[in-house]
């Protein structure tokens, strides 16, 4: 396969990672992992395999530094590098790499890419797509602590050197290669691995760099020298297309790059509607990081931080402490702006082993979030701390996962007194005023909402959880993914009893799950009276400009011929219908 063979415009389909369009010739990066060497060490030999490895530690996080220095003008990018330097010295890592030396008697390459392989495969396994992408992450680091090791012992396994329009073709891409390549003359990514949310599609959105990632077989049907168009808002890549496709994919790229950059001019203008309505956009993140990411993309504050990961790979709960440096963190990097704090949502199958729970029949129904806390108050009430304590630096608010009942609720709140009292006895400073609210994503809570209204500070729509619990539909299964719409009638009355509630007993309610990055579906939930939304940072800007572009007026009255629907196709083509014409810009990047 070459770039001289006759054009066979073959098309290639994967997710669209990064809007964009580009066009330059395939560069194949292999990777480490290939070619690490396997060798099995006496025991004499463990001792030096560790200098090793520490030793390229330390030359990672100084490349990492060095990275993040010459990104001070991009502090979105920076921030994810130095993510990824605190990972490198993380103790799961090191101590998996110790075990695999000492216990398994294997060399500093082998330890690093077996302790890394294992700590990604307990990630992967958990049913949040969102943090499943987290286990990525995890082989990024061992990747690159790998090609520190073979660059000590004389092998090279660095990025191939560039010239020229390339588009730089692996199985993965790190987002500290991706930041290293930002003066290199690279026009787009192509990977076998990753989603949307991915860090390597967050880093390609960020630099403006066109991506299609998740391209199944893309090292065995690409080869370096083709001549390849990468198409980051259909997910397609074409490999030797035609002139007519070449001439196709210049338009297409021109009226983009034109597009985004009115869209960019608008980022900083505040969300409303076309009449004039003022609506509120916060972020959805789960690393301190990604919060200055979410201010950069014009975030008015953070509507769910998850708190997960600080439980991840760990024996026992992380404690007070540690928790509450990760979130004066958070608060800090987005100060004045409010930060949702969400307490632990464990169980099922997310990290369970640090809690080390029997295993269930039925994990999704199961010991988990607001469950499982309040059967473990030791440790609830070291997170409540941790939060209170954090409330101190800025505007903090604290929400409840999977609630079921008010009894939880009220549980809760009880906790929540006690913990206040507890730091007041040591004299730490916190806010006066916290507020409690909760996240209606189970059914039950959904027909109390008039209860929670009335008790809880605000209200938070889950759509991922409540469409799954309400239409009995898993969905991480691919075969029903279809079944799990946020436009089914039964999930917009859901929605709209919630909102109702909310505006009779002036609870505020807002919205944090997938749905609200979606134009279309976004627009619906405003028809339903929804004003505040939490989204994946990127969508900010896009949700804006749709936002921008009707009247709520409007929206009401799709939203009312919307509930009159039968059916979630009946729905699609109502909205569709109104908002099509719109949006064409939004939803193709072209005009």
């Amino acid at each position: 396969m070459d770039g001289s063979s006759s054009a066979r415009a073959e098309i290639l389909r994967g997710i669209a990672g990064a809007p964009g369009v580009a066009i330059g010739t395939a560069v194949v990066m292999g990777s480490a992992r290939n070619t690490y060497p396997r060798r099995h060490i006496h025991d004499d030999e463990a001792a030096a395999e560790l200098v090793r490895f520490g030793e390229a530690v330390e030359r990672v996080r100084q490349n990492l530094r060095e990275m993040t220095d010459r990104l001070g003008d991009k502090p979105s990018e920076a921030a994810i590098l130095e993510a990824y330097a605190a990972m490198v010295g993380d103790e799961v890592l090191l101590e998996g790499v110790r075990k695999q030396i000492h216990i398994e008697k294997r060399c500093a390459e082998w330890a690093v890419v077996a302790a890394c392989a294992d700590i990604a495969r307990r990630i992967a396994a958990v049913d949040d797509p969102y943090l499943r992408e987290r286990s990525h992450d995890v082989e990024f680091v061992g990747e690159r602590v790998l090609r520190a090791l073979m660059s000590a012992a004389g092998v090279d396994a660095t990025i191939p050197k560039l010239s020229g329009r390339s588009v730089l073709i692996g199985h993965d891409l790190s987002p500290a290669d991706t930041a290293g390549l930002v003066t290199e003359p690279v026009v787009a990514f192509v990977t076998e691995m990753g989603t949307r949310t991915s860090h390597t599609s967050i880093m390609a959105r960020a630099l403006e760099i066109p991506a299609v990632v998740g391209v199944t077989d893309a090292l065995a049907r690409i080869a370096s020298g083709d001549i390849i168009i990468v198409d980051g808002l259909r997910g397609v890549v074409i490999v030797d297309p035609t002139p007519e496709q070449l001439d196709d994919a210049k338009s297409r790229s021109e009226r983009y790059t034109a597009f985004s950059r009115e869209l960019q001019e608008s980022r900083d203008r505040p969300p409303a509607t076309l009449d004039g309505t003022r609506i509120t956009l916060r972020a959805n993140v789960e690393l301190p990081a990604e919060a200055i990411l979410a201010r950069d993309y014009g975030a008015e504050g953070i509507g769910l931080y998850r708190t997960e990961f600080l439980y991840i790979d760990r024996l026992s709960p992380p404690n007070e402490d540690e928790q509450f440096e990760v979130f004066r963190a958070v608060v800090e990097a987005i100060r004045p702006r409010p930060v949702v704090l969400r307490t632990f949502d464990i169980g099922g199958d997310k990290f369970v082993s640090t809690f080390q729970l029997p295993p269930e029949m039925n994990p999704m129904l199961g010991l988990r979030a607001i469950r499982l806390a309040l059967s473990r108050p030791e440790v609830f009430m070291e997170q409540l701390r941790a939060m209170l304590r954090a409330s101190a630096y800025g505007d903090v608010r604290i929400m409840i996962p999977m609630v079921a009942s008010l009894t939880e609720l009220r549980e809760t709140k009880r906790l929540l007194e006690q913990a206040r009292a507890q730091v007041k006895a040591r004299g730490q400073p916190m806010a006066e005023h916290i507020p409690l609210g909760v996240m209606i994503e189970v059914p039950s809570a959904a027909l109390m909402v008039d209860k929670f209204a009335q008790e809880a500070a605000f209200l938070s729509l889950g759509t991922n959880d409540l469409i799954q619990y309400a239409l009995a539909v898993d969905r991480t299964a691919r075969n029903l993914a279809y079944l799990a719409s946020p436009f089914d009638p039964s999930i917009l009355r859901l929605v709209s009893s919630v909102v109702r509630a909310g505006m009779l007993y002036n609870c505020p309610v807002s919205i944090c799950g997938a749905a609200a990055s979606d134009p279309l579906c976004a627009t619906l939930l405003l028809g339903l009276g929804l004003r505040d939304f939490s989204m994946e940072s990127a969508a900010i800007p896009e949700i804006k400009e749709a936002f921008r572009r009707v009247k709520i007026s409007e929206a009401e009255a799709m939203a009312e011929e919307a509930l009159a629907c039968t059916t979630a196709d009946e729905v699609e083509h109502c909205v569709a219908g109104v908002l099509a014409t719109k949006f064409y810009d939004l939803l193709t990047g072209e005009r």
